[in-house]
Protein backbone atom coordinates (compact mmCIF):
# COMPACT_ATOMS: atom_id res chain seq x y z
CA UNK A 1 0.00 0.00 0.00
CA UNK A 2 1.50 3.32 -0.75
CA UNK A 3 1.77 5.98 1.00
CA UNK A 4 1.45 9.99 0.16
CA UNK A 5 3.09 12.53 2.27
CA UNK A 6 1.94 15.77 1.47
CA UNK A 7 3.37 18.81 3.30
CA UNK A 8 2.12 22.22 3.93
CA UNK A 9 5.03 25.05 3.10
CA UNK A 10 4.48 28.30 5.32
CA UNK A 11 5.57 27.60 8.70
CA UNK A 12 5.98 23.79 8.20
CA UNK A 13 7.99 23.10 5.98
CA UNK A 14 9.73 26.36 5.29
CA UNK A 15 11.72 28.10 8.07
CA UNK A 16 11.06 31.33 9.66
CA UNK A 17 13.23 33.14 6.65
CA UNK A 18 10.94 31.08 4.24
CA UNK A 19 12.89 28.76 3.21
CA UNK A 20 13.40 25.26 2.99
CA UNK A 21 17.05 24.24 5.00
CA UNK A 22 19.76 22.43 2.83
CA UNK A 23 19.27 19.68 5.52
CA UNK A 24 15.44 19.11 4.62
CA UNK A 25 16.40 19.54 0.96
CA UNK A 26 18.79 16.71 0.93
CA UNK A 27 16.80 14.58 3.30
CA UNK A 28 13.31 14.59 1.48
CA UNK A 29 15.22 14.87 -2.04
CA UNK A 30 16.87 11.53 -0.99
CA UNK A 31 13.77 10.02 0.14
CA UNK A 32 11.88 10.91 -3.19
CA UNK A 33 14.53 9.58 -5.37
CA UNK A 34 14.03 6.24 -3.32
CA UNK A 35 10.77 6.02 -4.43
CA UNK A 36 8.46 8.07 -1.89
CA UNK A 37 5.35 9.64 -3.17
CA UNK A 38 5.93 13.44 -1.17
CA UNK A 39 4.48 16.41 -2.46
CA UNK A 40 3.06 19.78 -0.87
CA UNK A 41 -0.45 21.58 -0.21
CA UNK A 42 -0.18 25.31 0.20
CA UNK A 43 -2.02 28.78 0.00
CA UNK A 44 0.51 30.23 -2.36
CA UNK A 45 -0.07 29.70 -6.21
CA UNK A 46 2.51 27.77 -7.87
CA UNK A 47 4.39 30.93 -9.40
CA UNK A 48 4.73 31.37 -5.42
CA UNK A 49 5.29 28.21 -4.17
CA UNK A 50 7.73 27.43 -6.93
CA UNK A 51 10.20 30.21 -6.07
CA UNK A 52 10.55 29.03 -2.18
CA UNK A 53 10.53 25.26 -2.74
CA UNK A 54 13.21 25.60 -5.71
CA UNK A 55 15.31 22.53 -5.60
CA UNK A 56 12.99 20.63 -3.95
CA UNK A 57 11.99 17.11 -5.78
CA UNK A 58 8.46 17.24 -5.95
CA UNK A 59 7.74 14.35 -8.82
CA UNK A 60 3.88 14.68 -8.49
CA UNK A 61 1.16 16.87 -8.72
CA UNK A 62 0.77 19.73 -5.99
CA UNK A 63 -1.64 21.36 -4.36
CA UNK A 64 -2.09 25.39 -4.63
CA UNK A 65 -4.64 27.66 -3.32
CA UNK A 66 -5.88 26.13 -0.07
CA UNK A 67 -7.08 23.31 -2.74
CA UNK A 68 -8.85 24.83 -5.82
CA UNK A 69 -6.30 23.98 -8.29
CA UNK A 70 -3.94 20.71 -8.35
CA UNK A 71 -0.89 21.30 -10.96
CA UNK A 72 1.80 19.45 -12.61
CA UNK A 73 5.24 21.59 -11.12
CA UNK A 74 6.95 20.33 -14.18
CA UNK A 75 5.12 21.83 -16.53
CA UNK A 76 1.97 24.25 -14.70
CA UNK A 77 -0.42 21.65 -16.24
CA UNK A 78 -3.66 21.99 -14.28
CA UNK A 79 -4.88 18.39 -13.43
CA UNK A 80 -8.05 19.89 -11.15
CA UNK A 81 -9.79 23.22 -10.60
CA UNK A 82 -12.35 24.56 -9.23
CA UNK A 83 -14.28 28.31 -9.90
CA UNK A 84 -17.05 30.52 -8.41
CA UNK A 85 -19.80 30.10 -10.65
CA UNK A 86 -21.15 33.53 -11.98
CA UNK A 87 -23.69 34.33 -9.17
CA UNK A 88 -21.42 33.12 -6.81
CA UNK A 89 -18.75 35.65 -7.68
CA UNK A 90 -21.45 38.74 -8.02
CA UNK A 91 -22.58 37.75 -4.78
CA UNK A 92 -19.08 38.60 -3.22
CA UNK A 93 -18.08 41.48 -5.28
CA UNK A 94 -21.43 42.67 -3.79
CA UNK A 95 -20.61 42.02 -0.32
CA UNK A 96 -16.87 43.42 -0.71
CA UNK A 97 -18.21 46.66 -1.98
CA UNK A 98 -20.61 47.27 0.79
CA UNK A 99 -18.05 46.67 3.17
CA UNK A 100 -15.40 49.05 0.76
CA UNK A 101 -13.29 46.36 0.36
CA UNK A 102 -9.60 45.96 -1.68
CA UNK A 103 -9.53 42.34 -2.48
CA UNK A 104 -7.22 40.82 -4.77
CA UNK A 105 -9.18 38.50 -7.29
CA UNK A 106 -7.36 35.55 -8.63
CA UNK A 107 -9.07 34.36 -11.84
CA UNK A 108 -8.41 32.78 -15.17
CA UNK A 109 -9.15 36.21 -18.04
CA UNK A 110 -8.36 34.75 -21.31
CA UNK A 111 -6.63 31.40 -20.47
CA UNK A 112 -4.11 33.23 -18.68
CA UNK A 113 -3.66 33.12 -14.45
CA UNK A 114 -4.20 36.39 -13.37
CA UNK A 115 -3.96 38.67 -9.79
CA UNK A 116 -6.53 42.17 -10.89
CA UNK A 117 -6.63 44.63 -7.96
CA UNK A 118 -6.91 48.29 -8.07
CA UNK A 119 -4.40 50.36 -7.69
CA UNK A 120 -4.42 53.77 -5.21
CA UNK A 121 -6.09 51.56 -2.73
CA UNK A 122 -3.48 49.44 -1.83
CA UNK A 123 -3.10 49.30 2.21
CA UNK A 124 0.06 48.49 4.02
CA UNK A 125 -0.70 44.98 3.89
CA UNK A 126 -1.30 44.54 -0.05
CA UNK A 127 1.59 47.01 -0.57
CA UNK A 128 3.83 44.33 0.96
CA UNK A 129 2.23 41.41 -0.45
CA UNK A 130 2.80 42.91 -4.12
CA UNK A 131 6.55 44.21 -3.00
CA UNK A 132 8.09 40.51 -1.93
CA UNK A 133 6.52 39.43 -5.00
CA UNK A 134 7.46 42.20 -7.35
CA UNK A 135 8.05 41.09 -11.33
CA UNK A 136 5.24 38.25 -10.51
CA UNK A 137 3.79 38.31 -14.31
CA UNK A 138 0.13 37.52 -12.70
CA UNK A 139 -0.69 40.56 -11.48
CA UNK A 140 -3.03 42.84 -13.34
CA UNK A 141 -3.37 46.26 -11.62
CA UNK A 142 -6.27 48.08 -12.70
CA UNK A 143 -7.41 52.40 -12.64
CA UNK A 144 -11.39 50.60 -13.14
CA UNK A 145 -12.60 48.27 -10.75
CA UNK A 146 -15.48 47.50 -13.39
CA UNK A 147 -12.89 44.65 -14.97
CA UNK A 148 -11.71 43.83 -11.40
CA UNK A 149 -13.89 40.98 -11.36
CA UNK A 150 -13.41 39.80 -15.32
CA UNK A 151 -12.59 35.59 -16.22
CA UNK A 152 -12.66 32.51 -14.57
CA UNK A 153 -12.46 33.54 -10.60
CA UNK A 154 -11.54 31.28 -8.19
CA UNK A 155 -9.82 32.75 -5.21
CA UNK A 156 -10.50 36.23 -3.63
CA UNK A 157 -8.23 37.54 -0.80
CA UNK A 158 -8.32 40.57 1.27
CA UNK A 159 -5.39 42.10 3.44
CA UNK A 160 -6.03 44.65 6.36
CA UNK A 161 -6.43 44.27 10.35
CA UNK A 162 -8.56 41.54 11.82
CA UNK A 163 -11.34 43.99 12.51
CA UNK A 164 -11.71 45.22 9.50
CA UNK A 165 -12.18 41.66 8.16
CA UNK A 166 -14.19 39.66 10.85
CA UNK A 167 -17.62 40.87 9.42
CA UNK A 168 -16.77 39.46 6.41
CA UNK A 169 -15.48 36.04 7.42
CA UNK A 170 -18.59 36.13 9.68
CA UNK A 171 -20.59 36.09 6.52
CA UNK A 172 -18.99 33.80 3.94
CA UNK A 173 -18.32 31.50 6.72
CA UNK A 174 -22.28 30.77 6.94
CA UNK A 175 -23.00 30.70 3.54
CA UNK A 176 -22.73 27.18 1.91
CA UNK A 177 -21.39 27.98 -1.00
CA UNK A 178 -18.39 28.92 0.11
CA UNK A 179 -15.17 27.98 1.92
CA UNK A 180 -13.69 31.23 4.09
CA UNK A 181 -10.73 31.08 6.06
CA UNK A 182 -9.31 34.11 8.54
CA UNK A 183 -6.00 33.74 9.80
CA UNK A 184 -2.73 36.26 10.85
CA UNK A 185 0.23 36.09 8.52
CA UNK A 186 3.11 34.34 9.81
CA UNK A 187 5.40 37.14 10.75
CA UNK A 188 3.17 39.87 10.47
CA UNK A 189 0.50 41.97 12.49
CA UNK A 190 -2.08 41.58 8.94
CA UNK A 191 -4.84 38.83 8.71
CA UNK A 192 -5.72 37.40 5.63
CA UNK A 193 -9.43 36.84 4.73
CA UNK A 194 -9.65 33.79 1.67
CA UNK A 195 -12.65 33.50 0.02
CA UNK A 196 -12.58 30.22 -2.31
CA UNK A 197 -15.47 27.49 -3.81
CA UNK A 198 -17.18 25.58 -1.16
CA UNK A 199 -15.49 21.86 -2.36
CA UNK A 200 -11.71 23.72 -2.36
CA UNK A 201 -9.66 22.68 0.42
CA UNK A 202 -6.47 20.73 1.30
CA UNK A 203 -8.57 17.99 2.38
CA UNK A 204 -10.25 17.62 -0.85
CA UNK A 205 -7.57 17.89 -3.30
CA UNK A 206 -5.80 15.51 -1.32
CA UNK A 207 -8.41 12.98 -2.19
CA UNK A 208 -8.34 13.86 -5.28
CA UNK A 209 -4.40 13.20 -5.66
CA UNK A 210 -4.78 10.17 -3.33
CA UNK A 211 -7.57 8.86 -5.99
CA UNK A 212 -5.23 9.66 -9.41
CA UNK A 213 -1.99 8.43 -7.49
CA UNK A 214 -3.37 4.80 -6.32
CA UNK A 215 -1.88 5.52 -3.10
CA UNK A 216 -4.08 3.93 0.08
CA UNK A 217 -3.05 5.88 2.98
CA UNK A 218 -1.91 9.93 3.67
CA UNK A 219 0.43 11.29 6.13
CA UNK A 220 0.41 15.11 6.49
CA UNK A 221 2.08 17.54 8.22
CA UNK A 222 1.03 21.75 9.10
CA UNK A 223 1.32 24.14 11.56
CA UNK A 224 -2.33 26.40 10.89
CA UNK A 225 -5.74 26.26 10.59
CA UNK A 226 -6.22 25.80 7.32
CA UNK A 227 -4.85 22.30 7.94
CA UNK A 228 -7.28 21.18 10.09
CA UNK A 229 -9.60 19.40 6.99
CA UNK A 230 -6.47 18.24 5.66
CA UNK A 231 -5.62 16.59 9.16
CA UNK A 232 -9.14 15.02 9.21
CA UNK A 233 -8.93 12.76 6.34
CA UNK A 234 -5.06 12.06 6.86
CA UNK A 235 -4.29 8.00 8.32
CA UNK A 236 -1.19 9.89 10.29
CA UNK A 237 -1.17 13.80 11.07
CA UNK A 238 1.71 15.55 12.90
CA UNK A 239 1.89 19.35 13.95
CA UNK A 240 5.01 20.94 14.16
CA UNK A 241 5.62 22.91 17.28
CA UNK A 242 5.50 26.08 16.52
CA UNK A 243 1.39 25.29 14.73
CA UNK A 244 -1.50 26.70 16.55
CA UNK A 245 -3.30 24.57 19.37
CA UNK A 246 -6.22 24.03 17.60
CA UNK A 247 -4.41 21.91 14.83
CA UNK A 248 -2.38 20.37 17.86
CA UNK A 249 -5.86 19.09 19.37
CA UNK A 250 -6.68 17.30 16.55
CA UNK A 251 -3.10 15.82 15.45
CA UNK A 252 -1.92 11.74 15.69
CA UNK A 253 1.28 13.89 17.33
CA UNK A 254 3.25 17.33 17.70
CA UNK A 255 6.71 16.90 15.99
CA UNK A 256 9.53 19.40 15.84
CA UNK A 257 9.48 23.12 14.69
CA UNK A 258 9.67 24.51 11.33
CA UNK A 259 12.99 25.97 12.44
CA UNK A 260 13.68 22.24 13.97
CA UNK A 261 13.35 20.55 10.23
CA UNK A 262 10.64 18.73 11.94
CA UNK A 263 8.86 17.08 8.85
CA UNK A 264 12.17 16.29 7.35
CA UNK A 265 13.27 14.40 10.50
CA UNK A 266 10.29 12.44 11.11
CA UNK A 267 10.93 11.25 7.65
CA UNK A 268 14.29 10.16 8.77
CA UNK A 269 12.97 8.80 11.69
CA UNK A 270 10.45 6.91 10.04
CA UNK A 271 12.54 5.60 7.30
CA UNK A 272 14.84 4.19 10.19
CA UNK A 273 11.99 2.20 11.97
CA UNK A 274 10.84 0.92 8.80
CA UNK A 275 14.44 -0.19 8.07
CA UNK A 276 14.25 -1.80 11.74
CA UNK A 277 10.66 -3.50 11.28
CA UNK A 278 12.19 -5.24 7.88
CA UNK A 279 15.78 -6.14 9.30
CA UNK A 280 13.42 -7.93 12.07
CA UNK A 281 11.08 -9.57 10.17
CA UNK A 282 13.87 -11.08 7.67
CA UNK A 283 15.34 -12.27 10.58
Amino acid sequence: MRTLYVTDLDGTLLNSNDQISQYSMEIINGLVAKGMQFTYATARSLVSASVVAKGLSTTIPVIAYNGALIVNPATGEVISSLSFTGEEAARIREVLQEHGANPLVYAYVDGVERVSYVTGRENEGIRRYLEVRKGDRRFRPLEDETLLYQGNIFYFTCIADREELLPLYEIFKRDGRYRCTLQQELYRPEFFLEIMPEKASKAEAIKRLKEIWHCGKVVSFGDAVNDIPMFEISDECYAVANGVAELKACATGVIASNDEDGVARWLVDMEDSTLEESSLSAG
